[in-house]
């Protein structure tokens, strides 16, 4: 789904809610600067999704139209199809990482990162012939994650065979600094990530998706 689309659908969902409040607060709500979600409701204003009326101090309340309900509703699909595709995608790149680490005898894997991405390759190790070990990232306060014990220095790595990068939020960062400690033979990545190729394993000229 594209970034705006997501971002349509955010603020429609919030709208939704039909609560009195200030452009700032629902701006904070949806997670996206004031003067871009004041040209969203703009737009879906111009477009009849939205509606808004005067509120006491300079605030407003906005709803949704019957023509609003039914866009957000197509958004909603749309990003539920966005969000399957992604998610199969993405196993399946984690599946086929992991064979090929087992095809070459590397069986101890710690996932590198938390967050939803390490779910789905803790989902597609179950299907592969390797052992997770735990999951190495030092910026979650868990201690267990998906059934991993969390370890959060590169130090406890010493007695596997591989690192996986799972994290979304920084995965260049995140497996250059694996790099530098294990060496490349000793870490993998998804081409999705869109990890620069200097000793990814990945396949470059495997789909790609955008994460939704």
């Amino acid at each position: 789904m594209p970034p705006r689309a997501k971002d349509d659908l955010d603020v429609l969902t919030a709208v939704e809610a039909g609560e009195i409040v200030s452009q700032l607060a629902l701006s904070r709500r949806v997670g996206i600067a004031v003067g871009l979600l004041n040209a969203l409701l703009k737009r879906a204003i111009r477009k009849g999704y939205v509606k808004a009326r005067s509120a006491p101090a300079k605030r407003y309340a906005y709803y949704l139209t019957p023509k609003g309900f039914t866009e957000k509703s197509r958004l909603v699909a749309e990003y539920l199809d966005a969000s399957l595709a992604f998610f199969r995608d993405a196993r399946a790149q984690y599946l086929e990482l992991f064979q090929r680490a087992s095809a070459l005898g590397q069986k101890r894997i710690v996932l590198a990162g938390a967050g939803e991405i390490a779910e789905i390759a803790a989902l597609a190790a179950s299907e592969a012939d390797i052992r997770l070990l735990a999951l190495f990232d030092p910026r979650t306060n868990q201690d267990i994650l998906f059934g991993l014990p969390v370890i959060r220095s590169l130090n406890e790595l010493e007695r596997i065979d591989l690192a996986v990068v799972t994290d979304h939020l920084t995965p260049q960062d995140c497996y250059d600094r694996l790099i530098a400690t294990l060496g490349s033979h000793r870490v993998m990545a998804p081409a999705f990530l869109r990890i620069s190729e200097r000793g990814l394993l990945s396949k470059p000229d495997h789909a790609q998706r955008e994460a939704p």
